[in-house]
C-alpha cells in the first residue's frame, strides 16, 4: 500500500447530505467540504466529489470550483477514508482491497456504507478483493516502507474483530496491505467517534518519520495521550516530529476531538483542518515544515468536526500505480 504522499490520480471526497447526522450545521459542513474539494481541484489534481442525489449535486455545484467533478452515488456518511477502497499494488497492477465494515463498532450503521467502497473501485476499473476481517482506513497510516501505525483502542477493540489476537491482526495487515511492522500506540483522542482512529493522532510524513501533536496549554484534554504516543513511537525507533495541537475545543461543554493531524495529503497540496483556535496558524506552519515540496493551507473544519471527523476522514486517494 503506497503512502499518501505517493502521486495520486484523483481524490474521492464525500459531500455531507444527512441532516440527522449534521443537526444545525449541515450547510456549513457542506461549505467546508466544498472548500476542501475546490482547493485540491484548483491545485491541478482531479477531485471526484461523491454526492447523494440530484439536489445535493446542485448544492455542491453552486459551492464548488468548476474544476471539481461530481458523481451521484448512493452512500451513507461522508467518511470515505473508512468506507472507500484501499488501493495496493499487487503483481504490478493496482488492486482495491475491501474490508468488513460494521459502522465503527456498530455505532453508526447507515444505508450504502457497506457498498460504496466496491462501487467506487468498480467505477475506477479496479479488481476488488475482500478481506475476511473488519478494518477502517482511518485506523491505520503507513510510511511507504512497510511500517504502519495504529492504536490499540481501535484495532484491538472487541467491537471490531473479537476473535482476532494482536498477532493475528498483524499477520492480516501484512497479508492484505503489505505492512511487515506495526507501531502500536495506545489511546486515540478523547470523544473520537471511531474509538481512536490513528489518523486523528499520528501521521507518517516520510519513511520512519511520524508527526504527533504536542499539548498546548495546561487544559489540553489530550496531553497524556500525546505524551504516551510519543513515548511508544520513540521506543519503537521512529523519528518523531511534533506539531502544536488545537488545544481544548469544546461545543456545548463537550470536548471535541479536534486535530491538525487530520490533514489530507494530495499530489501538490496538503490541506490542514483548522477550528478557530488561537493555535491554528502555528499548527498549519508546523505541518508545512513537514512537507516542503507541497503547498500547505488551512481550511476551516469546525462544522465537519461536528459530524465526527475532518478532511482526511472524508477523502480517499487513488494513487498512480
Amino acid at each position: 500500500m503506497p503512502p499518501e504522499w505517493h502521486p495520486q490520480r484523483w481524490l474521492w471526497v464525500g459531500f455531507p447530505h444527512n441532516l440527522d447526522e449534521w443537526p444545525g450545521y449541515l450547510g456549513r459542513a457542506q461549505e467546508q467540504i466544498a472548500a476542501f474539494a475546490s482547493a485540491v481541484a484548483d491545485s491541478g489534481q482531479e477531485v471526484r466529489l461523491i454526492v447523494r442525489d440530484a439536489a445535493n449535486a446542485a448544492r455542491a455545484r453552486r459551492l464548488c470550483s468548476a474544476a471539481v467533478t461530481l458523481e451521484v452515488r448512493h452512500f451513507g456518511d461522508v467518511w470515505l477514508r473508512d468506507t472507500g477502497p484501499l488501493i495496493v499494488k499487487a503483481g504490478g497492477a493496482p488492486l482495491a482491497m475491501r474490508f468488513g465494515f460494521n459502522g465503527w463498532g456498530g455505532k453508526y450503521l447507515m444505508d450504502g456504507d457497506q457498498e460504496i467502497g466496491s462501487e467506487l473501485a468498480a467505477s475506477a476499473g479496479l479488481m476488488v478483493e475482500t478481506a475476511d476481517w473488519i478494518l477502517e482506513g482511518g485506523a491505520i497510516d503507513g510510511d511507504g516502507a512497510g511500517l504502519v501505525v495504529t492504536t490499540q483502542q481501535c484495532l484491538l477493540n472487541p467491537n471490531r474483530n473479537p476473535d482476532l489476537s494482536r498477532t493475528e491482526i498483524e499477520a492480516r495487515l501484512a497479508r492484505d496491505l503489505g505492512f511487515d511492522r506495526v507501531l502500536w500506540l495506545g489511546e486515540g483522542l478523547i470523544n473520537d467517534h471511531t474509538d481512536g482512529h490513528v489518523d486523528n493522532l499520528a501521521r507518517f510524513v516520510a519513511p520512519n518519520r511520524l508527526a504527533l501533536p504536542r499539548a498546548t496549554g495546561a487544559d489540553d484534554p489530550n496531553a497524556a495521550i500525546y505524551a504516551d504516543a510519543k513515548r511508544r513511537a520513540e521506543a519503537f525507533g521512529v523519528d518523531v516530529h511534533e506539531a502544536p495541537s488545537p488545544g481544548r475545543i469544546e461545543v456545548d461543554g463537550r470536548i471535541e476531538p479536534a486535530s491538525y493531524m487530520n490533514f489530507a495529503v494530495t499530489t501538490r497540496l496538503v490541506v490542514v483542518p483548522i477550528y478557530g483556535s488561537k493555535h491554528d496558524a502555528d499548527g498549519v506552519a508546523a505541518v508545512a515544515e513537514l512537507f516542503p515540496d507541497r503547498d500547505v493551507i488551512g481550511i476551516m473544519a469546525d462544522a465537519v468536526l461536528g459530524g465526527g471527523g475532518s478532511f482526511h476522514c472524508a477523502s480517499q486517494q487513488m494513487p498512480m500505480l
